[in-house]
């Protein structure tokens, strides 16, 4: 009997979740996970990483009961176990914060915490102050200072994500999965994150922790796991291995990174946005007064807390959102509340803040996908309705290469993609003929940084060709590594524009949260 062996059966193991050999196929030409071994110690942060389609999301829905492997098994605290689903998963302590937050925003904080575990009086009416009381003693043992009573809508993201959090602790896991946890947050929210993540350490509690940017690795993790084409290549420290190391590790050759330089930008004004309101929610203004204008070959970033406007502007230029007030001329044209055909045939582009919503059909095949925009056109039509579908297939074939999307077949549907690789098929889609305007929302939202890199290389090509780039991102890095400025968002008003090489996180952070003097706002009240 080996040592590691002894000390499970004197239950001293010293994980607290393991995965031996776990395989995974779909269909007959997709390996996601190949005889895969990951090993999570108790109280540590164990980074997962890997570019789309490495295998990691596989590997995290296995371990959090969302799907069956092939074979391979399970082991917590060194015992065997089936997780059939996500329920089972939690009984077993562990618990997973996805990307996209799943609460009910109108339901208080408690609420939300007790859905399904409700804590009930005499006769079955929800003891709701009880449970307030539960959920306050949590949220202060780990310092998460979150008021209970709180309507959910009433927080900012990064709150919201304790809450999801504090929803785990509530049912006792003490095994926590995050999923690219620092997506949608400003600089300073990703740090009260990381104390948040030391907080739940110390406690004892055990961290996968999913990201694309390796600068957080290196700021929270204890060892780092990287996963590439279904494999496992190697677990490390951030000591044993530095930045380019790693990024050589996931992407399989040395990464080059995009570096600034000053592009021309022309006098002719492509976009003129004034004085545009639209309103929202309960006839609340989603934007309000807003106004720029961004010339030809011209980057204009937008910064912005989710949820600050940035959707309802990107949707009225392309014309899926009413304008209440104000004006939207492209090219000297008035667009507003112009039907979308008319303002994509003036050559604008959209890249969508929800792919898979808005951006594909994903029962649609790879090369269906890749001619939505002009399928009733030259030279993928003759007339509107007779495709030529050998000209849509060779041009989908070219696409695929240029853009690198990881698929075996461009007859493969693209639900069957990867969220990385289906990001590609909008991003070439879009890209694959020249723009007057490009309206790029989150671009690289989910997609690894070898990837997120060709992506920003390519809005960049496009606007030294001259086409006029709106790119609206959470990431600030991004924003200011592309954009010539950048204009921030906050509560559906411009508070302000900064040049991109000026720019810093800090900076832009505050005035995303209304507490700079650059942003016209006084602090924002978190929680109670």
């Amino acid at each position: 009997m080996d040592v590691n062996a002894k000390n499970q059966s004197a239950g001293k193991c010293e994980y607290a979740l393991e995965a031996i050999g776990i395989t995974k196929r779909y269909g007959n030409d997709v390996l996601a996970n190949d005889n895969v071994d990951f090993h999570l110690r108790k109280g540590e942060v164990h980074a997962l990483l890997g570019e789309n389609g490495a295998g990691k999301s596989t590997l995290v829905k296995t371990l959090y009961g969302l799907v069956s492997p092939d074979s391979g098994k399970i082991l917590v605290k060194g015992r065997e176990v089936e997780l059939k689903n996500s329920a089972v998963a939690i009984e077993n302590g562990i618990g997973m914060v996805h990307q996209e937050l799943m609460l009910i925003p109108y339901m208080s904080v408690a609420e939300n915490v007790t859905l399904g575990r409700e804590i009930t009086k005499t006769g079955g009416r929800l003891d709701i102050k009880k449970a307030e009381a539960e959920i306050r003693e949590i949220s202060n043992s780990y310092g998460f200072n979150i008021d209970p009573s709180v309507p959910v809508y009433k927080l900012p993201i990064g709150v919201q994500q304790r809450v999801e959090i504090i929803k785990l602790l509530y049912r006792h896991a003490d095994v926590l999965i995050l999923d690219e946890p620092t997506a949608l947050l400003t600089p300073q929210e990703s740090d009260l994150l990381f104390k948040v993540i030391e907080n739940l350490k110390k406690q004892g509690n055990s961290i996968v922790f999913i990201t694309h940017k390796l600068k957080e690795v290196y700021q929270i993790a204890d060892r780092m796991t990287v996963m590439r084409g279904g494999k496992m290549i190697t677990t490390t420290t951030p000591a044993e291995t530095d930045q380019a190391k790693l990024a050589e590790l996931m992407v399989g050759k040395s990464v080059e990174h995009m570096e600034k330089k000053k592009r021309k930008i022309g006098s002719k004004v492509i976009l003129d946005v004034k004085n545009v309101s639209i309103k929202g929610k309960e006839n609340r203004k989603a934007l309000e007064d807003v106004s720029f204008e961004i010339k030809e070959g011209e980057i204009l970033g937008v910064a912005g807390i989710e949820g600050n406007g940035q959707t309802q502007l990107a949707q009225a230029i392309i014309g899926l959102t009413h304008v209440n007030q104000g004006e939207i001329r492209l090219n000297g044209e008035q667009i507003e509340n112009k039907k979308t055909r008319h303002i994509r045939d003036k050559k604008v582009g959209s890249i969508p803040d929800d792919r898979q919503r808005l951006g594909l059909i994903l029962p649609f095949k790879i090369h269906e996908n890749l001619a939505l925009n002009s399928f009733d056109k030259a030279p993928y039509a003759k007339g509107h309705f007779w495709q030529r579908w050998d000209v849509i297939k060779e041009n989908a074939e070219k696409l695929v290469k240029d853009f690198d999307i990881r698929t075996t077949s461009v007859n493969k549907q693209a639900g069957m993609l990867s969220g990385g690789n289906q990001q590609k098929v909008v991003v070439g889609r879009e890209l694959s003929t020249p723009l007057n305007l490009l309206i790029a929302s989150q671009p690289t939202r989910g997609v690894d940084f070898a990837s997120a890199g060709s992506i920003q290389t390519k809005i960049v090509e496009a606007a030294e060709s001259g086409t006029a780039v709106l790119l609206i991102s959470s990431d600030l890095d991004e924003l200011m590594a592309v954009s010539d400025r950048i204009m921030v968002l906050l509560r559906g008003r411009n508070v302000g524009t900064v040049e991109g090489s000026e720019a810093t996180k800090e900076q832009l952070g505050q005035m995303m949260l209304g507490v700079s003097e650059d942003s016209g706002y006084q602090p924002a009240t978190l929680v109670k």
